[in-house]
């Protein structure tokens, strides 16, 4: 009778472990963020000038780094009268990262560990936004960011495992339903919008190397301080990959705006009064725009021809028909518009009151810009090696 219920007791253990795994490597992640976000938030409350120094503000650094850890998943801020719903992406890529660093070193390899992990984040996510006042379409918006940052690095992590079954394995299993050309095309959007991201990261260095006496100027004028120096850093880093996110924008054509009434694009330069942030004297200046910057849409369509190349070597080229590269072309623009809407979305919106409720790029234009070249390019590349193949099986 003792071993029958032992053995029982061991099968739902090994039943209930993938569960649990998926459970702690999002505990971990949860944890990690926060306590970076937290002690971001300690510094700040500590080094501000009416800052008393008998207790460490533990209460209201919880607060602030709460709301400001949701932010990093889409979730709007009230204060004061004003709404705050830019994203500082990488407080959700240090989410990501962490929930990452999690799944890899502690989930079982299973699909269970990853719906359970994924299922926990939105559950965890979504409560505390509730429990902040949120309602409505700001719960909705945590839903999405919390599928997006945990979902997400529970699959990275978990298929980094050494055991993990390969990438191709995983996506037929999943997306079986979907036609091969399709999860090829798709495979391709999502190798042109990695490719125009890197462009837009090497962009934005450019910027800051060209705007460094400005940043030094605004540091200089700021003073902060060594503790208010470390808040002031962190908090660019947070809101870098934002500049990366409208770099994109203005490669594609649209620009985007840092306040009501001011552009900033290729073919022109409309500013106005700026915080006084370093980062923001990297933006693009009038020496960034002319007739040499008009072509920098070219850059897209060449990460679509990237993504034609990728995808061709794919396919067998005497096998191909018409009507499957419809397919791989509609997954291409899809996917890098769909990316490209939601990095748009995130990375703008309203940074505060009065003229910064405008900030970022115009999503929808922009992805439908970045999705047509993007088209162009793995078109160019794909109807011409297609056409090639069968002008010689013609000849043949």
């Amino acid at each position: 009778m003792l071993d029958a219920a032992a053995a029982d007791d061991g099968v739902r253990g090994g039943r209930f472990a993938p569960a649990m795994s998926g459970v702690w490597a999002v505990a971990q992640g949860v944890i990690l963020s926060f306590a970076v976000v937290l002690l971001l938030a300690v510094v700040a409350l500590l080094g501000a000038p009416d800052a008393g120094s008998e207790s460490v503000p533990w209460t209201a650094a919880g607060r602030v780094a709460g709301a400001l850890w949701l932010l990093g998943h889409g979730v709007p801020i009230t204060s004061g009268g004003a709404t705050l719903t830019v994203v500082p992406l990488g407080i959700g890529a240090l989410a990501l990262f962490a929930t990452y660093i999690g799944a890899k070193r502690s989930a079982i390899a299973s699909p269970v560990a990853v719906a359970t992990g994924a299922g926990t984040y939105l559950v965890l996510v979504v409560g505390a936004a509730a429990l902040g006042g949120v309602r409505g379409a700001g719960l909705a918006l945590a839903a999405l960011g919390a599928v997006v940052v945990g979902g997400g690095g529970m699959v990275l992590g978990t298929l980094a495992q050494p055991e993990a079954p390969r990438v191709a394995a995983v996506t037929e299993q999943w997306f079986g339903v979907l036609p091969p050309v399709l999860r090829l095309g798709v495979r391709g959007g999502f190798a042109a919008v990695s490719a125009l991201t890197a462009v837009s990261g090497l962009l934005v260095v450019a910027w800051l190397v060209a705007g460094r006496a400005t940043a030094h100027d605004v540091l200089t004028s700021l003073a902060p301080g060594w503790i208010g120096g470390v808040v002031l850093a962190v908090s660019q880093l947070a809101l870098l990959p934002n500049l990366v996110v409208w770099a994109t924008a203005w490669i594609a054509g649209p620009g985007f705006a840092v306040g009501e009434h001011t552009s900033f694009s290729m073919d022109g330069v409309t500013a106005g009064p700026l915080p006084a942030l370093p980062l923001l004297g990297a933006l693009p200046g009038p020496g960034w725009t002319g007739p040499e910057a008009l072509w920098a849409p070219v850059v897209v369509v060449l990460c679509g021809a990237l993504a034609g190349v990728l995808t061709w070597r794919r396919l067998e080229p005497s096998l191909v028909r018409w009507s499957d590269l419809a397919w791989v072309l509609g997954g291409i623009a899809v996917t890098a518009g769909l990316v490209t809407l939601v990095l748009q979305h995130w990375a703008g919106g309203s940074a505060g009151a009065g003229r910064l409720t405008v900030v970022g790029a115009n999503a929808l234009v922009v992805a439908a810009l970045v999705a047509a070249e993007v088209l162009v390019g793995a078109a160019v590349v794909l109807v011409g090696a297609h056409t090639r193949v069968w002008e010689r099986i013609n000849r043949e």
